[in-house]
């Protein structure tokens, strides 16, 4: 099959991204760029691609994937236009801006066959792929407990469009969604959630910060933090590296540990009792080897295998779960009470 044509609806920070990697792919080719704005046209031009208002014109030209970009209330609207004309579907997380929505998606998606990606891209990091191998491998023996900080310092402007500061926005719906994807691929489903929230430092609608705790299906706890007014070097962001945008950091924001051993990422430091796990006995840590790419990058290539036929990474249904527990999250956080969850939501 020949290299696909891809699409990329909306031309914000993230959509310039997708359009940018599809266009220096070798396994896709970028058909066009939907937004209305004059910065989506320059880009378009500059990239060499056809330049379109919106989706409908989008989809008259006959792309076979597209990549949803549009602010998070948009992207339930987008999915089922995209679902209705039968074209494969990459969305960016979240999902959608409701739970509601995002069973509609899943709903409209698995009875029409149509393929859909959820761009929860970490999955694709080749650090985040030894992680998961080394703790189902049982490196570290049965996981127990987890701790994720997601501390960002969003500067004023990037607060400037509306829908940034409004419901269906907010760093745990944002950000934490995906930390909140990682840890159910390394810890296991979720399955109760407590919390508690903040927006003393923005005074948006959203919340600012927030602090998590997290109940797995094995029964292993895990703690969260998110906040996009903290100023440190303790965020995927920052410790990643996937992005040049973000400065780099030598730390790592996320610790899993196990009755054999604990795991830091996304250094992928491991350390384990010399000899039989004991606090007497000395801790030895060694670095898991692996390769660095940009899981963007990667995240277009499996789009392109799933326009082909191939099984999503991340489901549609993946997307709604990280989702249903972000959901949970802020319901947590506005009721003071502990949330259960089931282990796969029915749309």
């Amino acid at each position: 099959m020949s290299a696909p044509a891809i699409a990329v609806l909306g031309a914000g920070r993230i959509g310039r991204r997708h359009a940018e990697l599809i266009a220096a792919s070798g396994t896709a080719r970028l058909a066009g760029i939907a937004d209305p704005s004059p910065q989506a046209g320059a880009l378009a031009a500059e990239l060499g691609c056809a330049h379109h208002d919106g989706l409908a014109a989008l989809l008259e030209a006959g792309p076979d994937g597209v990549v949803i970009a549009t602010p998070n209330g948009m992207h339930a609207e987008n999915a089922l236009d995209c679902i209705a004309a039968g074209v494969p579907v990459l969305v960016e997380k979240p999902l959608a801006a409701t739970l509601e929505d995002a069973r509609r998606i899943v709903t409209a998606a698995e009875a029409a066959g149509v393929p859909m990606l959820a761009g929860h891209h970490r999955r694709h990091n080749p650090r985040v792929r030894a992680a998961a191998e080394a703790i189902g491998s049982g490196r570290i023996g049965r996981v127990v407990a987890a701790h994720g900080f997601t501390w960002l310092m969003k500067p004023a402007d990037y607060f400037a469009p509306d829908w940034r500061r409004a419901e269906g926005a907010g760093p745990v719906l944002t950000n934490l969604v995906h930390d909140i994807d990682l840890m159910r691929l390394l810890c296991g489903d979720i399955v109760a959630v407590q919390a508690q929230a903040s927006d003393a430092v923005r005074g948006h609608a959203v919340e600012d910060s927030a602090v998590v705790t997290l109940r797995f299906a094995s029964g292993a706890l895990g703690t969260m933090t998110v906040s996009d007014t903290a100023a440190g070097p303790w965020s995927w962001e920052l410790t990643a590296a996937e992005n040049p945008e973000y400065p780099a950091t030598d730390q790592s924001c996320y610790r899993i540990a196990g009755t054999e051993g604990a795991l830091e990422l996304p250094n992928l430091r491991l350390w384990r009792h010399d000899g039989a796990p004991s606090w007497f006995a000395a801790l030895e840590v060694e670095t898991l080897e692996t390769s660095d790419a940009d899981p963007l990058a990667l995240q277009i290539e499996h789009f392109a295998q799933v326009i082909a036929g191939a099984a999503p990474r991340v489901t549609a249904r993946d997307g709604l779960m990280a989702l249903e527990v972000a959901s949970a999250v802020r319901r947590a956080a506005r009721s003071g009470t502990t949330i259960t969850l089931t282990k796969d939501p029915a749309p």
